[in-house]
């Protein structure tokens, strides 16, 4: 299958592995933790969505460094939302470096902007469940 690798810039510090599937994109996110890069790399993945006319999305964030506080998990879920509803219809999200449950927040941010986002604490766990979605099955 498809495979895309950005390496980071001096522009950015953090790459994006995508990895087409049968039925969704496979996202994995390297670098720093920051309210920016988080931005820019969920701004990139609804952009990569679009192009690729793949609508279904598992991202495996795998950032390294500070955890980012609730009032940016706030920020970035609702932002992101906005620019996501509508273009993506299942997206399967897994913090591996996640340390209490700020991303349970950040799903609960975003589904409260009609967002059909799930948090995962597992790849595998999120695999099965956009599987489910892609499946024909409507997301809830």
């Amino acid at each position: 299958m498809p495979r895309t690798a950005n390496k980071p810039t001096d522009e950015r510090t953090f790459s994006l592995d995508i990895q087409r599937k049968r039925d969704y994109l496979h996202v994995i996110v390297l670098g720093i933790n920051s309210l920016e890069n988080v931005e820019t790399y969920l701004k990139k993945v609804v952009e990569e969505c679009v192009t690729r006319r793949c609508h279904n999305v598992l991202i495996e964030e795998r950032l390294e460094g500070p955890r980012l506080g609730l009032a940016d998990i706030a920020e970035v879920a609702a932002k992101s939302s906005n620019d996501a509803v509508g273009r993506i219809n299942a997206l399967a999200y897994v913090d591996v470096n996640a340390e209490d449950d700020s991303m349970e927040f950040a799903e609960l941010v975003a589904r409260n902007r009609s967002m059909p986002v799930r948090v995962f604490r597992s790849v595998s766990e999120a695999e099965a469940w956009i599987g489910k979605q892609t499946g024909g099955q409507q997301v809830h």
